[in-house]
């Protein structure tokens, strides 16, 4: 029986070919994170290094044999799609609402990432702090666990969660710096706070709760 391939799985094919056409230096001058590493351009997403193979246009992991998911592949080819020559972080954070545009998708990234990163971590500040540690994060002065990771190096982003008490659930938060739609569409700044939580996840051996958006 034929297998169904996922619209998703058709938009990475569709951004490969698009990178196919692209001028490498020019995305280079773009993306400036960007590495040339024999067959690949190379780049890091929330501290696992990727290829992107120059003359294929396919996305592969160089320090691991896992498999790459499409929400990985989406965000890299997005980033490389979108990114606006100039941009640079304004050191401005702000919750996804406060994204140009982002609001209209607001109550899904509330649901979606936000509630099954405070439901996932439940329990587990621990566990969160030292994925948070493992993925090479930035430890902040507010929250009961609250690191700055980094999706990708040119696009940070701040991981808060509070631990449940006796009165309250636990609660968590995701900031962007504002410049973060200067890199990427606004629909992949959500699949890179999903991914971001996946990857904080499986780094804790925790399995993702809630009703999650995963590509």
């Amino acid at each position: 029986m034929e297998s169904k391939v996922s619209n998703y799985e058709k938009a990475c094919i569709q951004w490969q070919e698009k990178f196919l056409q692209w001028d490498l230096e020019e995305l280079r001058k773009k993306v400036p994170e960007l590495k040339e590493e024999g067959e690949y351009l190379t780049l890091y997403h929330y501290a696992r290094k990727y290829g992107i193979h120059k003359k294929k246009g396919t996305i592969e992991a160089l320090e691991d044999s896992d498999p790459v998911s499409n929400t990985t592949k989406f965000n890299i080819y997005t980033l490389l799609g979108f990114a606006t020559p100039g941009a640079a972080l304004t050191n401005d954070w702000v919750p996804f609402e406060q994204l140009k545009n982002a609001r209209p998708f607001g109550p899904a990234f509330q649901r979606g990432v936000i509630r099954a990163f405070a439901l996932t971590f439940a329990g587990h500040g621990k566990e969160l702090e030292e994925a948070c540690i493992r993925l090479k994060g930035q430890k902040l002065r507010y929250a009961d666990v609250g690191y700055q990771l980094d999706a990708f190096a040119c696009m940070p982003l701040r991981f808060l969660f509070w631990e449940e008490d006796e009165e309250f659930d636990a609660q968590a938060n995701i900031l962007y710096d504002r410049s973060a739609t200067d890199f990427i569409h606004v629909e992949s700044t959500v699949s890179v706070a999903s991914e971001g939580l996946y990857r904080l996840a499986q780094t804790a051996g925790i399995p993702v709760k809630g009703s999650t958006f995963q590509l």
